[in-house]
Order: C-alpha cells, then sequence, then structure tokens
C-alpha cells in the first residue's frame, strides 16, 4: 500500500496557472509567433508536474505552451504506484524487490501499454501540432518532452512538424531514429539512467558530432547532470538540494534553447 511519504518531494505543490483546452492544457503567453508543446511521461496529465513547467516555461518564454493528453485519459502509472520502486538519484541501484514489484505492475497493463506504444502516439501528436499550428497560426514550434515524451520527440525530430526539440532522459529509441533528426536539439541527460545509459548517451552525441561542417548540420546541445537518475527534470526528489538544483538548471537550460532556437 502506498502513503504519503512514498512520493513526498516528486509532486509540486503549485496551482496551475493555465486551463484545458480540449483535451489538452494550455498556459498562455502574449507572443503568438511561436509555441511549446510539452510531451509528459507515463504518468501524463494527472500529475501536476508538467502543468507547472509548462506554466514556467510559458512565463519565462512569455508564449503559449501546451501539454496534450497523449494517454487518452488513460496513464500507464500513478505516480505513487512507481516512484517509490524507482532511483531518485545517482548511486542507487533498483533492489531486486523493486523490480519484480515492477513486474507485478506491468504484466495486468501489458495491453494497456499496447495501445499507447509510441506507434499509436506520434500521429496522434503529430496531428495534435499539425492543428494547433493551423488554428493559431504559430510561426514557429518547439516541443519538449520526458522520459516517454522524450522518445516521442526523437521520433518527430525529421518530420518537418516542430522547429526545435529538448529532450528529457527520454525513453526507448534507436540511434537510427536519432540520425533522422534535423532540427536543432537539446538533450538533459542524467548520471545514471536505466533508459538512456551512458554509451547510448555517447552514440547520439556522436551523431551529431559527425555532421560538423556538412550539409545536414544542426545545432546541438548535450548537458549532464551530476548525481542524477532517471526522471529528475519531470519528478525531481525535492527532499535532495542537488536533485532539486538540477532540475532547475534543466528547466532554465530548456527555457534557454528555446529562447535561442525558436525566435522568429
Amino acid at each position: 500500500m502506498s502513503c504519503d511519504q512514498c512520493v513526498q518531494g516528486y509532486v509540486m505543490n503549485q496551482e496551475p496557472e493555465g486551463q484545458m483546452v480540449g483535451d489538452a492544457y494550455l498556459r498562455e503567453g502574449n507572443d503568438k509567433t511561436r509555441a511549446v508543446v510539452l510531451l509528459t511521461d507515463v504518468f501524463g496529465l494527472p500529475l501536476v508536474n508538467c502543468k507547472i513547467n509548462a506554466d514556467e516555461i510559458s512565463k519565462k518564454l512569455d508564449c503559449d505552451v501546451w501539454v496534450p493528453d497523449l494517454f487518452a485519459g488513460r496513464p500507464l502509472f500513478t505516480v505513487d504506484e512507481l516512484e517509490p520502486l524507482m532511483p531518485d538519484r545517482a548511486g542507487v541501484g533498483i533492489p531486486f524487490w523493486n523490480k519484480l514489484k515492477f513486474l507485478r505492475l506491468i504484466i495486468p497493463r501489458l495491453h494497456h501499454f499496447y495501445t499507447i506504444r509510441p506507434a499509436v502516439v506520434v500521429p496522434k501528436t503529430e496531428s495534435f501540432i499539425k492543428k494547433i499550428k493551423e488554428e493559431r497560426g504559430y510561426q514557429k514550434i518547439g516541443a519538449v518532452g520526458y522520459c516517454f515524451g522524450g522518445s516521442i520527440c526523437i521520433r518527430i525530430g525529421g518530420k518537418g512538424i516542430v522547429d526545435s526539440l529538448v529532450i528529457a532522459h527520454p525513453g526507448s529509441f534507436t540511434v537510427d531514429q536519432v540520425k533522422q533528426i534535423t532540427i536543432p536539439s537539446a538533450w538533459e541527460c542524467a548520471e545514471e539512467d536505466n533508459a538512456f545509459p551512458h554509451q547510448m548517451r555517447v552514440d547520439c552525441e556522436a551523431v551529431f558530432a559527425a555532421r560538423k561542417d556538412k550539409e545536414d548540420f544542426v545545432e546541438y546541445e548535450f548537458v549532464d547532470y551530476k548525481g542524477t537518475a532517471h526522471g529528475f527534470a519531470a519528478r525531481p526528489n525535492f527532499a535532495l538540494p542537488d536533485i532539486a538544483e538540477a532540475y532547475q538548471k534543466a528547466l532554465d537550460h530548456t527555457i534557454a534553447w528555446f529562447e535561442k532556437t525558436l525566435s522568429v
């Protein structure tokens, strides 16, 4: 059974400033020439953190920030189920019993997992972005994705529907998919990440470095945050000062990246 202490520190306590527009959260800004789409982790819109991050990005960039519902109202997990099983900082492994508990969580949900696989979510994401661009007239759109949402960002990075990416500790993807990215991308990387291990991070940066002085070169930045584990940019344990600081630095870097790459 979970308790309040299980997730203490992971859930932000601010009240969202935006509103729901259809199935998406929107925090509006004054600059209507550009927008950002925030793609969530597996906890989706029910976890308030994504809305608070959207609010902060919107305030600093003074533009609209959207958070679409990637899971049709049914995220795969709730934060109180999953976070107590996962490491909240580098150097903390996943105990054997936690791995068993994770399997007990996921096995009954395999069908649900299949219904929210990237092959389903990517077309929905593309349709959403095209829709808001057409309806709102944005000249440039950036996408920032956390965990699951980061893997979706990678998959849409070569399709010409967004102008810039921020990818924070992404979920599963392939290096071949990274090779398809044709727009500027910034990567917020945990020191230890079971979903995005160090060698994969090195291989991804090498993809972009190999384009230097070539026609297909695009701007990129990889930033490593010492002491962090997967999820720190979306669900930091605020009880740990170094993790809270890394979260804020990653958010500030996200904002600075979009200020740089979404200028109209």
